[in-house]
């Protein structure tokens, strides 16, 4: 379904589909360029919110250590997904890829996926601390960080048995031995 305005037509999911809870992944690649971010749950589209000027700029800086700081095995990235299942995939706000990652990809496998990061808006606090861990945990991804705001302060999550347990958090400096040596100076993220 499409609903237009001032001459353009803006994509949006088709409601019939929705309520039948029959989109696939095929589905979002096929997705026009200028259609919104979606994740899909369960066969159904969700619009992801843009994020604020302020989240993005946590990502970003997040992006760029980690860009500066990892291993060469390893390869950050934003604006992609993950698929954590036959009709589920999810947009993490950063990601730290092992390599190879094939440039012609919007979409990877969990088990290319080392970490996964989160920086928690107001508009997604449920999504980011209980439903997001609990979906990433069940694909397998090793390594989970939640990035809160006001004041900046970063949760690291290692896989344990099927679920993620707290290993390390701070608002000063997040220090890990997984997936490499890391001492993130927190200002170094911050805005």
């Amino acid at each position: 379904m499409t609903a237009e305005t001032a001459g353009h037509v803006m994509w949006s999911p088709d409601p019939v589909r929705q309520r039948l809870a029959t989109y696939t992944l095929e589905d979002v690649l096929k997705l026009p360029e200028d259609a919104p971010r979606v994740e899909l749950r369960d066969g159904v589209m969700i619009v992801v919110p843009s994020p604020t000027a302020g989240h993005q700029k946590i990502a970003n800086l997040l992006w760029l250590w980690l860009y500066q700081q990892a291993p060469g095995i390893f390869e950050p990235s934003t604006a992609v997904g993950v698929v954590v299942g036959i009709g589920d995939t999810l947009e993490p706000d950063v990601l730290l890829l092992r390599r190879p990652v094939p440039e012609d990809r919007h979409y990877f496998l969990p088990s290319q996926v080392a970490i996964v990061a989160e920086v928690v808006s107001p508009s997604t606090k449920r999504r980011d601390r209980l439903e997001k861990p609990a979906e990433y945990a069940a694909a397998g991804i090793a390594h989970y960080w939640r990035i809160e705001q006001n004041p900046l302060h970063v949760y690291a999550y290692d896989l344990r048995d099927g679920r993620y347990e707290l290993v390390a958090d701070s608002e000063t400096e997040l220090v890990l031995t997984e997936p490499f040596e890391i001492r993130l100076p927190i200002r170094d993220i911050t805005p």
